[in-house]
This record gives C-alpha cells, structure tokens and sequence, in this order.
C-alpha cells in the first residue's frame, strides 16, 4: 500500500517511495508496476500525472482525478509561486546559502535555464578514512528549484562538487561504493520533502508534506546529520 497523504474529489497526492516509476517509461522497459497503476488500483479512480519524480527520488507526487483538473494542475507548477522542497545528503561541507543558475543541456541538446536554491540545515565529519583523508565530511541540506529540469537538483549539486550519497551518474563513485561497503547502503539520498501551491478548484494554499523514507533516516543518525 502506497502512502496517501492527501486526497479529496479532485486530487491525490502519495509519498512515493525510492525506486519506484512514476508511468511506463521506454529507458525501463522491464518495469512492471508504477505509481500510477498503484495509486489507481489502490483508491479505485483514474489518475492523471501532473509532474515527474525520479525513479530514484521518493517523497510527494501528486495525481489529478479527471483531465480538467490535470490541465490546471500543470499551469500551476510552472507557476513561480509552487514552492517545492527537497532535502538531501551530500558529500563534503556544503555552503550555509547558495543559489546556483547553471543552465542545463536535455537529452535531445536543448540547453535550458536552471536555477536553484540551496540551504544547508546540518553538517558533520566522522572518524571515516576516505582517499588520502582521515575523515569524511558530509551535509544535510534543503533544496529549491525554480525551474524543473530533469535531474536538475541532482546535476546541479554534481557542479557544485558536493553529489547527492547514492546518485548513479551524477554522483560521486568512490563515494558511493564506500557506502556500499561500509553500510550496505546503495538507495539516493534525495527526498521530495514538501510542496506548496494552490489547489487547482478551491484556490485555498495546499502545503503537501512527507516524512523521508527509513533508509534516509537511517543515513541521518548514523553520519549524525539528523535535526
């Protein structure tokens, strides 16, 4: 059973969790179940996608219950005013507040405004060896995207050399195969944490939360990043 955060007659909103597409996608052919079919069979309506998570991404996803809706939904999250908010960790000490605009080239070569805002919320640095160091130092941080560009958050951190612990191929690889090793821990740490925005009939202010997966919580206390 999916998480339902969220429902009445015109929307749906789930925590998704890691791991799991959001519809049918030709890069995973092999996939059987989605979000979609879940959340359908499991309250017994069509659903309509408004906006993508990635399979690697869990945390608030929302689903229109008819076309019309679907339709109002889009526009709103190209609205400015949609607040989404991410929390995720990183390698390294990130910055307090930083706000990144680096465009990004699509698969098809379309280079693209993208801009992000981050903020850290904790830090810490263990007895962990790591390369030709003593320690290994990480963050805990929000994250804001003002556009949505696909793997956005997770390119842009890749920039900033502070890659998102677990993140295949933006992320760092000895990084990730020491969390391997070390904690049998393979899943990104990338959570969508909460989203605010207006709901598309009532006009009411709607603030969608969900709690981070066990595993990221796992991850907080033992690298001691938990607030």
């Amino acid at each position: 059973m999916l998480e339902v955060i969220y429902q009445d007659q015109y929307l749906v909103a789930i925590n998704k969790p890691h791991g799991l597409l959001v519809h049918r996608s030709s890069i995973a052919a092999d996939v059987q179940e989605f979000a979609l079919q879940l959340v359908r069979d499991q309250i017994g309506k069509t659903v309509y996608p408004v906006h993508r998570l990635d399979r690697k991404t869990s945390g608030v996803l929302v689903f229109a219950l008819n076309s019309r809706v679907a339709a109002k939904l889009k526009v709103i999250f190209e609205d400015p005013s949609t607040q989404k908010t991410y929390i995720a960790i990183v390698r390294g000490y990130f910055p307090d507040v930083i706000e990144l605009d680096y465009p990004l080239t699509s698969d098809r070569g379309k280079t693209q405004e993208a801009i992000t805002h981050f903020k850290t919320l904790k830090r810490s640095e263990l007895p962990v060896p790591f390369g030709k160091f003593n320690t290994s130092r990480y963050s805990l941080i929000e994250a804001y995207p003002k556009t949505g560009r696909m793997h956005q958050i997770r390119k842009h951190l890749n920039h900033l050399r502070h890659p998102i612990i677990g993140d295949r191929p933006h992320g760092c690889n000895k990084q990730n195969r020491l969390f391997k090793e070390r904690w049998h821990m393979t899943t990104m740490l990338l959570h969508a944490r909460q989203l605010e925005l207006v709901h598309p009939v009532t006009k009411e202010p709607l603030v969608l939360k969900a709690a981070p997966f066990e595993v990221f919580t796992c991850m907080q206390e033992v690298l001691e990043l938990s607030n």
